[in-house]
C-alpha cells in the first residue's frame, strides 16, 4: 500500500521547485467565466454563456492580492475573484506578462460539480460511497495557458458557498504544451500535480490517467491507481511512468520509449482525487525530414539537344506536406531554378511515414546549361530542408570557355611553330642537295 503521507512531501517539493519559475508578483488575470444556462422548466441545459471575469492571484491568505482594490472596466463586480494558490503555479512568469503587453495568457473558469468516478482505476478512491461535508461548497475548474505555450495549468478550487474567495485544492502543470520529436527518439510529456496538504482529500489517494486523441479517435494509453499501487491492464506498449517520481514529487509525466508516427496527436493527463479531477491537454507532433535520392546517378554524358529524365525520390518523412523543386548551378557558380518538375502523389509506408517523387525533363536544347554543372533536388519540410545533387557534363558544346580558347590558341601556336620548323628543315636540306649536284656538273 502507498504511504499517503508522501503527498505532503510532494506538495512541499513541488512548491519549492516551481517557485524558481515564479514571477516576483502574482498576476491579475482576465478570464472567461463559462457556464451552461439552465433549460426552461429545469430540463436539459440551454446555451453556453461566457462573461468576463477578473482573478486576483495570491499565494497565501495573509498577503493581499496584487491589485485587489482595482476592477477592470466592463467586468461585473460579481465576477471578480480572489484566488489563493499556495503552489504558486499561477504566479509563473508566462502567466504574468509586463504591463502593456499585446499578448495575454489564456484563461477559462467553469463551475465544477464534484462526484465519484466509475473507472476501475479511480473507484477505490470513493469506495466508502460517503461524500464528505468538505464538498459542500462552491467548486470551480480553471484552465490557463501561458505566453508562447510555455506552460499549461489546470486547477480545481473551492470557495465557501456564496463567497468570491477561491482556494486552489488541486493543480496540474505541463511544460510540454506543444512538443515535437524525431522518429525513434524517447519522448517525455510533462505532467506534474500538486495537492493542498491541508485538505481532507489529500490523504485519501490519487489516480493518474493518460489518454490519446486525434481526428475523433481516442485510446487509453496508461492508467494507474495510486491508492492500490496498481497499473491498469490495458496500457500501451512502450509507455510508462516513473513511479518513484510520481509518489515522491507528484511527477506524472508520460514517457514514450520510442516515438512513432502514430504517436502524433493530443495527449490528456488527468489526475483524480476523491470526487475531484483536473486535466491538462498537450500536443505531440512527430516530425521526420525526408531522405533524398536522385535517379539516375551518376548522370550519363549529355550532348547539346539531348533530353535527360531525372527523378528525385523523397522518402521516410512525416507529416505532410512536402515541397520539392530543382536547381542548376553552372560552372560559373551561378544558380537558377528549374521549377518543381512533375510531382507524384504521396504514398504511405507501413510505419506511417510518407514518400513522394518529382520528375524533371532536362532539355539541353532549350536550357543554356553551358558545359554542365550541378543539378540539385531541394525538399522543404517541417523537419528541415534537404538537398541531393548530381553532376551534369555536356560534351560537344559549341561555345568554348575562355580557358578552352586560351588552350586552343596555345596548341595552335605550338603546331604553327612545329610546322615552321619542319618546313625550314625540309627547305634547308633541299637547298644543300641542290648545291652538291651543281658542283658535280661543273
Amino acid at each position: 500500500m502507498t504511504d499517503f503521507s508522501t503527498i505532503y512531501k510532494l506538495s512541499i517539493i513541488a512548491f519549492i521547485g516551481f517557485i524558481q519559475g515564479c514571477s516576483c508578483t502574482c498576476p491579475v488575470m482576465e478570464c472567461w467565466f463559462v457556464q451552461e444556462k439552465p433549460g426552461r422548466g429545469g430540463g436539459l441545459t440551454g446555451a453556453t454563456t461566457q462573461e468576463k471575469s477578473l482573478l486576483h492571484i495570491r499565494t497565501d491568505k495573509q498577503s493581499e492580492a496584487a491589485g485587489s482594490q482595482s476592477h477592470a472596466s466592463g467586468i461585473d463586480p460579481s465576477r471578480v475573484y480572489v484566488v489563493t494558490d499556495p503552489s504558486a503555479n499561477l504566479c509563473h512568469v508566462s502567466l504574468n506578462p509586463p504591463g502593456g503587453s499585446i499578448q495575454k495568457p489564456q484563461c477559462e473558469i467553469n463551475p465544477f460539480l464534484p462526484g465519484p468516478s466509475s473507472l476501475k482505476w479511480v473507484a477505490s478512491l470513493t469506495e466508502s460511497a460517503l461524500s464528505p461535508v468538505y464538498l459542500q461548497a462552491d467548486w470551480f475548474s480553471a484552465s490557463f495557458q501561458g505566453l508562447d505555450q510555455q506552460l499549461g495549468v489546470s486547477t480545481i478550487s473551492r470557495a465557501p458557498t456564496g463567497t468570491k474567495e477561491h482556494d486552489v485544492i488541486l493543480s496540474i502543470t505541463s511544460r510540454t504544451m506543444s512538443a515535437k520529436s524525431r522518429l525513434g527518439e524517447p519522448v517525455t510529456l510533462d505532467c506534474n500535480f500538486w495537492v493542498d496538504p491541508s485538505t481532507p482529500v489529500s490523504t485519501l489517494g490519487f489516480a493518474v490517467e493518460w489518454r490519446y486523441q486525434t481526428r475523433g479517435d481516442g485510446r487509453l494509453v496508461l492508467a494507474y491507481d495510486g491508492k492500490l499501487d496498481r497499473l491498469a491492464d490495458t496500457h500501451e506498449t512502450g509507455a510508462f511512468l516513473d513511479f518513484e517520481a510520481l509518489h515522491e514529487r507528484g511527477n506524472a509525466s508520460l514517457v514514450l520509449e520510442e516515438a512513432k508516427v502514430r504517436h502524433s496527436g493530443t495527449y490528456i493527463c488527468t489526475i483524480y482525487l476523491p470526487y475531484l479531477l483536473a486535466q491538462v491537454a498537450m500536443e505531440l507532433e512527430i516530425v521526420e525530414p525526408p531522405s533524398l535520392s536522385i535517379h539516375p546517378s551518376p548522370l550519363p554524358l549529355a550532348v547539346p539537344g539531348q533530353t535527360l529524365n531525372l527523378q528525385c525520390e523523397a522518402s521516410g518523412f512525416a507529416p505532410l506536406p512536402l515541397e520539392m523543386s530543382w536547381e542548376f548551378k553552372g560552372a560559373d557558380g551561378k544558380s537558377r531554378s528549374l521549377g518543381s518538375g512533375r510531382m507524384s502523389g504521396h504514398r504511405q509506408a507501413w510505419d506511417g511515414t510518407y514518400s513522394q517523387s518529382s520528375r524533371l525533363e532536362l532539355d539541353t536544347s532549350k536550357l543554356d546549361l553551358g558545359r554542365g554543372g550541378e543539378v540539385t533536388c531541394v525538399a522543404v519540410h517541417a523537419g528541415g530542408t534537404r538537398r541531393a545533387s548530381v553532376t551534369l557534363n555536356v560534351i560537344g558544346f559549341s561555345s568554348p570557355s575562355i580557358e578552352d580558347s586560351m588552350a586552343m590558341v596555345g596548341v595552335a601556336l605550338v603546331l604553327y611553330g612545329l610546322i615552321k620548323f619542319v618546313s625550314w628543315s625540309f627547305t634547308g636540306s633541299g637547298s644543300n642537295k641542290a648545291d652538291g649536284e651543281d658542283k658535280k656538273t661543273k
